[in-house]
């Protein structure tokens, strides 16, 4: 069982909050309540406190007579700074109804309220249930808003589409019902809590091959779906190291970070922390050929209408890596193909040749997805076993695949 922090925001569906706290308790889980001053229009302290059985907060300001203890809690000795203890005690914040002005603030690091402050305190799962008139939800503020959350690692939901609280209205923007609410929290849990002590090696990026001091032979990769994975390992509570080629993109929280740029260093450092890990999950997009010579300075075009490189293949990365690992380890590559076809069979064929555990494949040919977008779309192989994971943001894609990784994880330690 669990400790819930739930926000509520001000809008109308913060009546469907009442009937999540009675859910959630009937569960077995302890609740606690945080109101912005805006919703305490919509439904009142007493309500909240009476299914929670807890004081509710609404300022940062006022006491809090359970000492930011969850019911079943004893209350520390001390007094302690609000929204740090609520925060802290946490096993997840949902926050439910989130208004478009909440969903702007947490987005932007706004801590002007304790709804907001705690969730920038918070080191739990976060859960964000959007509600709003459909105008206000489809809005470009709204939706970067909910944009950087999600690349935070959020869990935002996808609001219902119906009747709206403006007589006649229809749309997007409606409160998921609470058993979905209280069913995303508990599931977030369930992720967090899956990957406790498992030391994860992740690589991202695209490798750049010198031509000389100022130009390279490089690809499109901008490291995207090896972050969305690193965050989505943290948030399992993994340590989590990110060998990063080239990467311009935010770190994740919590992460240790090397960076390298060339295939030659990539390998290196592969190399270096293989050991220590017990996934690894080999997303960067590395070179298979760099010029045979670089030049330290600058090649001058000189009046040349050509210029022939040279080029040698590199390293077989990942099959040295998959040749030297221990029988405990479980390893994943990924290839990009072009054509669906051809990353089924490609696909498969390198799963057999490298001698992974699995690899993911996605299709180059389609411009919607892959390289330097948001959304992605792959193809999981496994030995015995594959898995269609269909478009979907970076993140969530993330979270399918280390669903199928634990899979195979689990499996490899049962056959030792």
């Amino acid at each position: 069982m669990a400790n819930i922090l739930l926000g509520v925001s001000g809008g109308i569906a913060a009546y469907k909050a009442l009937e999540l706290v009675r859910l959630a308790t009937g569960a077995g889980h302890s609740v606690r309540v945080i109101q912005t001053p805006s919703s305490r229009r919509f439904v009142g302290e007493a309500s909240f406190e009476a299914l929670s059985g807890a004081p509710v907060l609404v300022s940062e300001f006022e006491r809090d007579p359970a000492r930011g203890a969850f019911p079943g809690e004893r209350p520390p000795a001390h007094s302690p700074i609000g929204h740090l203890e609520l925060a802290g005690k946490a096993d997840v914040m949902l926050i439910a109804p989130a208004s478009a002005n909440t969903l702007a603030k947490l987005a932007h690091g706004l801590a002007d309220n304790l709804l907001s402050s705690c969730a920038l305190a918070a080191r739990c799962p976060l859960v964000i249930a959007p509600a709003m008139n459909s105008n206000m939800y489809e809005h470009p503020a709204t939706q970067a808003s909910i944009e950087m959350l999600r690349q935070r690692g959020a869990t935002v939901m996808e609001p219902g589409e119906g009747r709206l609280a403006s007589k006649g209205e229809q749309g997007v923007g409606r409160l998921p019902e609470p058993a979905e609410l209280l069913r995303a929290c508990e599931q977030r849990l369930s992720r967090a809590r899956s990957w406790s002590g498992l030391r994860v090696l992740i690589t991202a990026g695209g490798t750049r091959e010198p031509i000389d001091g100022v130009r390279f032979i490089g690809n499109r990769s901008s490291g995207k779906m090896g972050l969305a994975l690193a965050g989505a390992a943290r948030a399992r509570a993994a340590e989590v190291t990110v060998i990063a080629a080239n990467v311009a993109l935010p770190r994740p929280a919590g992460v240790r970070w090397l960076a390298v740029s060339t295939a030659e260093e990539l390998q290196h450092a592969c190399e270096q922390e293989l050991a220590g890990c017990d996934v690894l999950l080999m997303a960067a997009a590395v070179a298979d050929f760099r010029p045979a010579s670089s030049l330290d300075g600058k090649i001058k075009k000189d009046g040349r209408e050509r210029l022939t490189l040279e080029l040698e293949g590199t390293p077989d990365i990942l099959s040295c890596l998959a040749d030297a690992r221990s029988p405990q380890q479980t390893i994943v590559g990924f290839a990009a193909e072009h054509g669906q076809e051809a990353a089924r069979r490609e696909g498969s064929a390198k799963l057999q040749r490298k001698q992974l555990d699995a690899i993911v494949v996605n299709d180059i040919s389609r411009p919607d997805i892959g390289f330097e977008s948001e959304e992605n779309e792959v193809l999981l192989l496994a030995a015995d076993w594959q898995a269609e994971i269909g478009k979907a943001r970076k993140r969530e894609v993330a979270e399918a695949i280390l669903d199928a990784v634990q899979r195979l994880h689990e499996e490899r330690i049962a056959r030792r």
